[in-house]
């Protein structure tokens, strides 16, 4: 059952085969034997898990259920959750209690799932592989050695482990992406403001992005039908007709044309990867896809923008946590300024507090023009680079990420060398495109391989429905650690 699908859950859910406080119990006891050791949850509430559980069943008995009701999911613990701890993975916000929901939590508890927790992240989301978070590391499902990818890092594992069946992730630079990509399992970001904002803290505004993770691309399609649509408390959310986002999943892929960027086939791609996306686009060939070379010449620009943009919102999004309002505060200050200094210094991580101290001198008198306002430019570049390269081909492919998993510590010590993971996901953020990541083979080690799916303006339903043909004829998204499958 912990390998079902969310179709056949709720399948088994309307048949009454099983209940919904049952399922519920079933993934907390895998999460009370199996997250010690992966650490993908920070916060874990039986009592509130089961009550919930419960009023999902009561639904199902009158039937008011809906397509989802009763299934269990995991919350990044970035989104407000009413009566849930929220800590966005850091000290800053340790202990503190979110009064209101999310809107996406809050559209998924009006379609009656059932929270099972809050997930690991780096903190406030600023990582690429869960090791900034003040709650320890989240450890790859794959190999224990490893990292799970960041920020989404712990959702990532938790569905990789089959702790829970979905969950909610948030992609800024490749948050979903990438650490679907390690672990395994698939996930999407959609098109910038398809998804509401509100409630989910902030890092950079005009790049976060949240979006489905889950074991294949049928069940995100099915996520996306509940999590996306306008939210009014939002200004970056956008008025759009309502999508069923299912529509396109049994769509023929005879005439797809496939662009393939020259620049995500260059120096840096493993050649375990490169092997397996190749493998991928085989299989995309046989279901009658044809594949094109395209250019996105500006790629190589795109770390050094996201690197001057995403810290310059960072810091103002992030100077609300002072010590006055919420969150942690300093034991001992002299005064108000000291009690300033002495509350961030010690309430964020040493990745944090590196990108806010960047942000501020981008943003700084004298700086502005010769760093942010050129970074925005150039990004405005990398946006034409994709919408020239979509007039010759339907969707854009290549590897998610440059490697497989890597070690703990590994690059903890090179910054550069952690921001380059995600080489091939950010343009995607700065361009405010959906792109998806799906597992596409192993690496020499066992560690999975992504292959990722980028797709025009409002083309998510189009990239689910390209990615279930794929998994249809394969089934790397079916896999799971054989030493967690009897657990």
């Amino acid at each position: 059952m912990i390998n079902a699908g969310l179709t056949e859950l709720a399948a088994l859910l309307a048949q009454k085969k099983i209940s919904s406080a049952e399922l519920t119990r079933t993934y907390l006891d895998r999460i009370a034997a199996l997250n010690p050791a992966l650490n993908a949850f920070i916060t874990v509430d039986a009592e509130l898990s089961l009550a919930e559980a419960e009023a999902a069943d009561a639904r199902i008995a009158t039937g008011d259920a809906g397509a989802l009701t009763g299934i269990p999911i995991a919350h990044k613990d970035i989104f407000c959750a009413d009566g849930w701890r929220t800590t966005c993975g850091s000290k800053m916000l340790e202990n503190f209690i979110a009064p209101y929901d999310a809107h996406v939590v809050r559209q998924f508890k009006n379609a009656g799932m059932v929270s099972l927790g809050k997930t690991n992240m780096d903190e406030f989301a600023m990582g690429s592989s869960n090791e900034t978070s003040y709650f320890g590391a989240v450890k790859n499902p794959w190999d224990r050695a490893a990292v799970p990818g960041g920020s989404s890092g712990g959702s990532a594992a938790a569905v990789a482990a089959r702790l829970a069946p979905a969950a909610t992730g948030t992609d800024t630079g490749g948050s979903i992406r990438q650490p679907a990509a390690l672990t395994g399992i698939t996930g999407l970001k959609p098109t910038y403001g398809v998804v509401s904002r509100y409630g989910m803290i902030a890092f950079a505004s005009s790049l976060d992005q949240a979006g489905p993770m889950a074991k294949s691309a049928q069940d995100c399609a099915l996520l996306m039908n509940v999590m996306a649509g306008f939210d009014e408390r939002d200004s970056t959310s956008l008025e759009r007709p309502v999508e069923d986002y299912t529509r396109d999943l049994q769509q023929p892929l005879a005439g797809l044309k496939i662009g393939l960027p020259r620049e995500y086939f260059a120096e840096g791609l493993s050649d375990d990867v490169a092997r397996a996306v190749e493998a991928a686009l085989h299989e995309y060939r046989k279901l009658g896809a044809q594949t094109v070379e395209i250019a996105l010449p500006n790629t190589q620009l795109s770390i050094p923008v996201y690197y001057v943009l995403a810290p310059a919102e960072a810091s103002a999004n992030l100077a609300r946590f002072d010590g006055v309002r919420y969150g942690y505060r300093a034991p001992e200050y002299r005064d108000l300024n000291d009690m300033y200094e002495q509350t961030r210094s010690h309430g964020f991580g040493a990745e944090v507090k590196r990108r806010i101290m960047v942000g501020t001198y981008v943003l700084s008198h004298g700086y502005y023009d010769a760093y942010y306002l050129q970074a925005q430019k150039i990004r405005r570049l990398i946006a034409q680079d994709f919408t020239e390269a979509f007039t010759c081909c339907d969707v854009i492919m290549g590897p998610t990420t440059p490697g497989t998993a890597f070690g703990f510590g590994e690059k903890a010590a090179d910054p550069i060398a952690m921001y380059l993971s995600d080489i091939y996901t950010i343009a995607v953020n700065l361009a405010g495109l959906p792109g998806m990541s799906v597992p596409c083979g192993m690496d020499a080690k066992g560690r999975p391989v992504g292959l990722q799916l980028i797709g025009n303006y409002f083309s998510e339903a189009r990239l689910l429905g390209i990615a279930h043909r794929y998994q249809q004829a394969t089934d790397w998204h079916a896999r799971m650690p054989s030493d967690l499958v009897a657990k």
